[in-house]
């Protein structure tokens, strides 16, 4: 009695059991299981897109390097008249070359250019070096600066003489750095940098009164 009892309960898993397949085989549940596959892969194909993007924009995209001044600190600065107008000076600035790249930037040395009113007034040179990745290399360099150049300069004198007047002087700089980006040794291109600034000296303080670069 009990193993006809115990094998009317085998047919019945059995039976639930083939029950519960056909189920699971029929086209709507087929049709489900074929949907989240698909959904899973175009999610998968979308992760690895937008990976390769922030790849791309965040690491392997070559970006310029900045040039541009920091700290300028005068050393030594004499100043003539509005009837005689004349500066001679010296003064120590600080070059800051900033990689914003994943991968080291190297440059060859250059000048860089004070000028007055266009006219070139001091000269100093930027040695070649290299700035590491998502770093800033600052070198500092020496000019002298002086208004020799300006003398044979049309109206020089009324342009300076009005300018010593109002206590400031005002000096431009330029510098162009060439060099080289490479990032992760995979990428290597030429990079050129520049500097554009603008000082305004206190001639009664001696000191640097307003610097801007772009």
């Amino acid at each position: 009695m009990a193993e006809k009892i115990e094998k009317i309960d085998q047919q019945a898993a059995n039976k639930h059991l083939g029950s519960d397949e056909e189920q699971m085989n029929t086209p709507e549940s087929n049709a489900l299981r074929r949907k989240r596959r698909i959904k899973c892969i175009f999610n998968f194909i979308v992760l690895q897109i937008v990976h390769n993007l922030i790849f791309y924009f965040l690491v392997m995209r070559v970006r310029t390097p900045k040039v541009k001044l920091g700290t300028v600190t005068v050393q030594n600065l004499v100043t003539g008249s509005q009837d005689l107008p004349y500066f001679d000076m010296s003064f120590t600035a600080q070059v800051r070359i900033k990689n914003t790249n994943f991968g080291s930037y190297s440059f060859n040395s250059t000048n860089a250019t004070f000028m007055y009113e266009g006219v070139t007034v001091g000269q100093a040179l930027i040695p070649n070096g290299t700035a590491g990745w998502l770093s800033t290399k600052r070198v500092n360099v020496t000019v002298n600066a002086n208004s020799s150049e300006l003398i044979s300069r049309r109206n020089f004198k009324q342009a300076l003489g009005r300018e010593l007047s109002s206590g400031f002087l005002n000096l431009s700089s330029q510098a162009m750095l060439s060099g080289r980006v490479a990032v992760m040794s995979l990428i290597k291109k030429k990079s050129f940098a520049q500097m554009n600034c603008t000082i305004a000296i206190n001639l009664s303080a001696k000191a640097v009164q307003y610097l801007n670069c772009m």
